[in-house]
């Protein structure tokens, strides 16, 4: 084993198979109680790999003008940038946090989202919604993370502002975070800046 990897405790635990046919083989399944992570676990980059950076990601947005209010209004977010072409506009938001995001440092800078708008969508009564990665089918994406200072009071306004929720940190066992959701339903993980996992 490497020096730098800690074990993985899991329990091993067996549910019975959906198919009939199989009812006799329980199926095993590993159910993680913990994985310890350490900032010595990240492996050395190498020259090729140096200035890589997790600059966005993007998800695609029925009505532009909803999502921008969540954003920016209920997030806080900005927004940096914006670029309409015939069929789509694609819009770029972040947390600018005293550093103003240009054209020029756009691309150099981690942590921004991209929410495409194909044009038409927001108007079309058959237009059923994108999925949300979290339902079948289309399962796959899972959520946003955004970290605050105070998990409770921003649950609290988010409450006050009418956002749906997921889960309220008041379910389930994991009563330090909670999922909001935007106004296409795509999952927002609200977890405290403190977070130890």
């Amino acid at each position: 084993m490497h020096p730098l990897i800690r074990p993985f405790k899991f329990r091993l635990s067996y549910i019975l198979p959906r198919s009939p046919s199989r009812l006799l083989r329980p199926q095993p399944v590993l159910s993680s109680r913990y994985i310890s992570t350490r900032s010595s676990l990240a492996m050395p980059r190498t020259a090729e790999t140096a200035s890589f950076k997790f600059n966005h990601t993007m998800i695609r947005v029925k009505d532009p003008q909803a999502s921008l209010k969540f954003y920016t209004e209920v997030l806080g977010m900005d927004l940096v940038a914006k670029n309409e072409f015939e069929t789509f506009t694609l819009y770029f938001l972040a947390f600018d946090n005293g550093t103003p995001t240009t054209a020029e440092n756009r691309f150099s800078r981690e942590g921004i989202l991209e929410l495409t708008h194909n044009h038409g969508t927001e108007s079309d009564p058959s237009f059923q919604g994108y999925a949300s990665g979290n339902a079948d089918p289309g399962r796959g994406f899972g959520h946003i993370a955004i970290t605050v200072d105070d998990v409770e009071a921003a649950c609290a306004r988010f409450e006050q502002l009418g956002v749906r929720f997921q889960k309220r940190l008041t379910d389930g066992k994991m009563k330090h975070i909670a999922f909001i959701l935007d106004p296409d339903g795509y999952w927002i993980e609200i977890l405290p800046n403190t977070f130890k996992p």
